[in-house]
């Protein structure tokens, strides 16, 4: 093992507690580079009249749509259950998935 400023001579316990002031040290130093380097762009931003979020287009980017999360309104319906319904998007639900193996048209649970 290399002996780099007394790591060598130290024990285990005291090399984790070296690790973990270490961690935390790097988590800070992340922190404050990052908070740092975030009013620097902000400050850009301002000077050409923009603002953050319109140099990121965080209103329209990918996963802040305004439909996530909206309900979408009830396609397919089972006829023996009314409770089970499906909207027609994602995987289709194993009722409807049964009912097409035995034949039935997809249009016969139309609501």
């Amino acid at each position: 093992m290399t002996k780099l400023n007394g790591l060598g001579s130290m024990s285990y316990a005291q090399l984790l507690e070296l690790r973990n002031r270490v961690d935390a040290a790097l988590v800070a130093a992340k922190a404050a580079e990052k908070q740092e380097l975030r009013a620097k762009i902000e400050a850009l931003a301002a000077k050409s009249g923009l603002t953050l979020s319109d140099l990121l287009d965080t209103k329209s980017g990918a996963g802040n749509s305004k439909l996530k999360g909206s309900k979408v309104a009830v396609k397919y319906r089972n006829p023996k259950d009314a409770a089970q319904t499906w909207s027609g998007r994602g995987r289709q639900p194993k009722w409807l998935v049964a009912a097409l193996k035995k034949g039935q048209k997809i249009e016969s649970f139309l609501v």
